[in-house]
């Protein structure tokens, strides 16, 4: 009887450390990037900006914008570069005007995502074309979901007007647009920068969050002024001064952490780090780098490491992952 106990302790012992030997590795969470953070860059240089993003470590890039490049071209890039091209903001403008000519040349690149990066006033919650432009996108996301993609919707702060029943104009659009023509690309800088808690409100829309903007700032005092005048939308407008300024992930007022956290609850599938502009006398490509460095600080999975002379982060069975270069201290 002893020497049976003792075998099956053994045979037990033995699965158990074959079960966790073979246990699937929990997959590295994609990071990709807003090229608008680094629009200047692209202007001048697309494909050098494209390589270094990819050399800073994301994983993919989201388009603002082509710069006089043939979708063809931008494939050949990102094939040769292994940028995965997510997605693509288009104004809405240019979905009416010739939605048949976005879809084919995001195709082409082999986006997943179109995504209405911002709507203008009068379409906005509470305004006189608001009704009219929840149908417009409900129907253009029609049309992007015969094609084989998904239409995206990035929200900016506005969108949290309530209307007449209490509900949110951007609850409103989700409530309204079936989920298989509109997803979320919440932009959690707006979401916290309207009063909403954004791991809250992301997890609000699990199952329906694939694509998440982490976009921290940095903002003290009574709101005065248009922030919308720091990303070059309405900077013809006077604005009194203001102590908003936009951060890299990780220096503002963001709970990165808790972001994470709902991320993961959420089921989301990519992080897109964007600037909107720089700060803190970096460049924007000082910016992102930033960015992603204090991103794989707060990820790494376990201790950090060093191989080759630089910083890495060692995985689940105690190899170092080069991905994760620069992890092991959160950038000064």
């Amino acid at each position: 009887m002893k020497t049976f106990k003792t075998f099956l302790m053994l045979f037990v012992a033995a699965t158990m450390m074959f079960a966790c030997k073979n246990a699937p590795k929990e997959e590295k969470t994609p990071i990709g990037v807003q090229l608008y953070s680094v629009r200047g860059d692209m202007e001048n240089d697309f494909y050098g900006t494209l390589k270094a993003v990819k050399d800073m470590g994301y994983d993919g890039v989201e388009f603002a914008g082509l710069f006089g490049n043939s979708p063809a071209q931008v494939k050949a890039w990102c094939d040769e570069l292994e940028l995965n091209p997510i997605s693509a903001h288009v104004p809405l403008v240019d979905m009416i005007e010739d939605l048949d000519a976005v879809i084919n040349a995001y195709k082409v690149i082999g986006c997943k995502y179109l995504v209405v990066p911002y709507v203008t006033e009068e379409r906005r919650p509470g305004a006189e074309q608001f009704e009219e432009t929840v149908q417009t996108i409900a129907k253009i996301g029609e049309k992007v979901h015969g094609a084989g993609l998904t239409l995206l919707y990035h929200n900016h702060d506005f969108e949290f007007k309530t209307l007449e029943d209490g509900t949110y104009g951007l609850d409103y659009l989700y409530e309204t647009v079936p989920a298989d023509y509109l997803q979320t690309e919440l932009d959690l800088c707006w979401v916290k920068y309207a009063g909403v808690e954004p791991a809250d409100y992301l997890r609000k829309y699990s199952g329906r969050a694939p694509v998440v903007h982490f976009k921290d700032y940095f903002f003290e005092g009574p709101k005065e002024g248009d922030p919308y005048a720091l990303i070059g939308l309405e900077e013809d407008k006077e604005q009194p001064k203001s102590a908003f300024e936009f951060r890299p992930v990780g220096c503002g007022l963001q709970d990165v952490p808790s972001l994470l956290e709902a991320f993961k609850d959420a089921g989301s599938e990519w992080i897109i780090v964007e600037q909107d502009e720089p700060s803190m006398g970096l460049t924007p490509l000082q910016s992102i780098k930033k960015s992603i460095c204090n991103l794989h600080h707060l990820m790494c999975p376990g201790e950090c490491c060093k191989e080759g002379g630089k910083e890495c982060c060692k995985d689940g069975e105690g190899e170092c992952c080069k991905a994760k270069e620069g992890c092991c201290e959160k950038a000064e």
